[in-house]
C-alpha cells in the first residue's frame, strides 16, 4: 500500500483570519461550501474548528462512495487537520496571508492506497478527481469570503 496525496490551492481575495474563520465553521459556512459530491453533512460534536467531529459521504466518483467521519484539530495556528476515523484518509487545511487582504489556502488529502494494479490506478487517478472536488470547494469559499 503506497501514500496516496492530492493537494489544491487557490488564493483568496480576504484577509486568512476570515478565511480560516469560514474554513472552521463546522455548524454554518462550511456545509455551504461543499459541492455536490458532499451529501449526509452531519454535525456530531463541536462545530467550531478544534475537536469538532462532523460526517459525510463523499461520493468522489459514481462507483466510489466514501463515509467519512472527521475529527478535526488545529494543531497550529491558520491550520485545520482532519482524521478520518474510518479510515487512513486526513485532509490539511492550511491559511496564509498572501499580501493586503489576500489569503493562500492550500488543502492536502493523505491516505494509504491499494497496492497492485487497483492502487496504481487509485495514485493516478484519484489524485486528480479530489483536486477537481477540491477546486469547486475553494471556488464557492472564494465567493463566501469574499462578499
Amino acid at each position: 500500500m503506497a501514500q496516496v496525496e492530492a493537494t489544491t490551492e487557490r488564493v483568496v481575495a480576504a484577509d486568512a483570519e476570515k478565511v480560516f474563520d469560514a474554513l472552521a465553521d463546522y455548524s454554518g459556512t462550511r456545509e455551504r461550501l461543499l459541492p455536490e459530491h458532499f451529501s449526509e453533512y452531519e454535525v456530531r460534536e463541536g462545530g467550531d474548528g478544534e475537536g469538532t467531529v462532523v460526517h459525510w459521504k463523499l461520493q468522489a466518483t459514481s462507483k466510489r462512495i466514501r463515509d467519512c467521519l472527521m475529527e478535526v484539530g488545529e494543531p497550529t495556528d491558520g491550520e485545520l487537520v482532519e482524521k478520518d476515523r474510518n479510515s487512513s484518509m486526513v485532509t490539511t487545511w492550511r491559511v496564509t496571508p498572501a499580501g493586503e487582504g489576500r489569503s493562500r489556502v492550500v488543502v492536502t488529502t493523505t491516505w494509504k492506497g491499494a497496492g497492485g494494479i487497483g492502487g496504481f490506478f487509485e495514485r493516478t487517478f484519484a489524485p486528480k478527481g479530489l483536486a477537481r472536488i477540491y477546486d469547486a470547494m475553494l471556488a464557492k469559499l472564494a465567493a463566501e469570503v469574499e462578499k
